[in-house]
């Protein structure tokens, strides 16, 4: 179930690392790739009365998987984005908690 949700990234980059990306995430995360939801959001960047260009930063949506998996999972997509000449991008990890994440009226505890 993790959504990762992309700023500042344009749609054709996105699509040029998403199966690789969500293939070696699929694998660390031990999950099927089905499972992985990204999202780019069109956004207009303001700074100093012009409009610029976006920074990159991609927030991750997910269930808790520990620190270690957080730290790999963190690398991966960095390794992915810099591959697309992206110079830096932050990622930023929501942990939705089971208890409050339902599906169809029944969450996930």
């Amino acid at each position: 179930m993790p959504q990762l949700i992309f700023k500042g990234i344009t749609v054709d980059k996105v699509k040029k690392i998403s199966a690789p990306l969500v293939q070696e995430l699929a694998d660390l995360c031990n999950c099927e790739t089905d499972n992985f939801t990204l999202e780019i959001i069109h956004s207009t960047f303001v700074f100093n009365q012009d409009e610029v260009p976006g920074f990159p930063f991609i927030e991750v949506k997910w269930f808790d998987r520990g620190q270690e998996i957080q730290n790999q999972f963190a690398k991966i997509m960095t390794k992915h984005i810099l591959s697309l000449g992206i110079p830096e991008v932050e990622i930023a990890f929501t942990v939705f908690l089971e208890s409050a994440y339902y599906l169809n009226g029944k969450n996930f505890e």
